[in-house]
This record gives structure tokens, sequence and C-alpha cells, in this order.
């Protein structure tokens, strides 16, 4: 949910419209990201920062914000969002303020392409099972529902493509 991609975070920066995104894909350089920051104020408007939360600073520019690894193994990734703050606020001398909103994006009431979507997945679901298509999962390909190999699905990450984040990209600032 944003560990290794930032589907979410690209989702909701550039539908929010955010000045900047952040993302796992990407490591950023926090000149920049104040550089942005600084464009947006100067425009008399207050900037936003979409922060996944496996987004990191490139080498050497900015302390991490890793943790202790947790009991799977994984390294607990806390604080960017935080961390950002007390460096945006220092290297611009503006006030800066974080709100995690964890759980909370991912809620809300479904719309009627989510309900119409579920409806078609649980249906296409249910003729595969009975067709005994075993070790597949119902996919969204265009209008299309699918069923694709779980060992395909889950070969390898699905990341944000340098290409698609290039197009929020434009946006910044």
């Amino acid at each position: 949910m944003g560990r290794h991609a930032g589907w979410i975070a690209w989702h909701s920066g550039l539908a929010g419209g955010a000045n900047v995104i952040l993302i796992p894909e990407r490591p950023f350089v926090i000149e920049e990201v104040c550089e942005y920051i600084e464009h947006r104020f100067a425009s008399h408007y207050s900037p936003i920062v979409v922060v996944a939360e496996g987004a990191v600073p490139e080498q050497g520019t900015m302390p991490s914000h890793l943790g202790e690894v947790d009991a799977f193994g994984h390294v607990r990734l806390t604080g960017i969002g935080m961390l950002l703050e007390a460096e945006i606020a220092q290297r611009t001398g503006k006030e800066a303020r974080v709100t995690v909103l964890g759980h909370v994006q991912r809620g809300g009431s479904p719309t009627a392409f989510d309900r119409v979507l579920a409806t078609r997945f649980g249906l296409h679901a249910v003729d595969a099972l009975h067709d005994g298509r075993w070790g597949q999962m119902v996919a969204l390909h265009g209008t299309a529902i699918e069923l694709v190999p779980l060992s395909e699905a889950t070969a390898e990450p699905k990341l944000v493509p340098p290409e698609l984040f290039a197009e929020a990209e434009v946006f910044f600032g």
C-alpha cells in the first residue's frame, strides 16, 4: 500500500492537485521538493505534497527514515512524513504540517463503477470455480474481465512506470 509501489500516492496526488508526489519507484531530491514548494508559495497558494510510505530520498541528500525490522523481517517504514515536515520547514522557512491518512484514504462509499465491477468480478470468479480453473484470478483489462494465472500476477511487483509518473510531474510546482 505504498511500501514498494506508489500507486495510491500517484492517484491521490494527481486527483487531488498535489504540487509534488513522492513514490518509492523514484528517489527524490529534497532540494527539488523545496523548489516546487517555494514556487507554489510564490503564487500565493499553499503547496500539497503527497508521499507514499516507501518514498526515499536520493542517497546522501537527507537523513533516512528506515526503522527497525518487524516480526516478518520487513523494515518498518515510519516517519517519512514527519521527516519531510521538519526538512521542508527548515529549508524553506515556511510552516509545514503532516497529515497521515493511513487507512482513511482507502475507505469511502463505493461508486456505481465499484459496485458493477465487484459484481462482474464475482460472476467471473464463480464461473472460473465452476469450470475448475484453479490458480487464477479475475483481472480487469480495459473493460474486459479476464482470468490471469496467479503465478503471472505475482511474478513481480506492479510499479508505477516512469512515463506515468512523468505525466503527474508536469503539474509539480
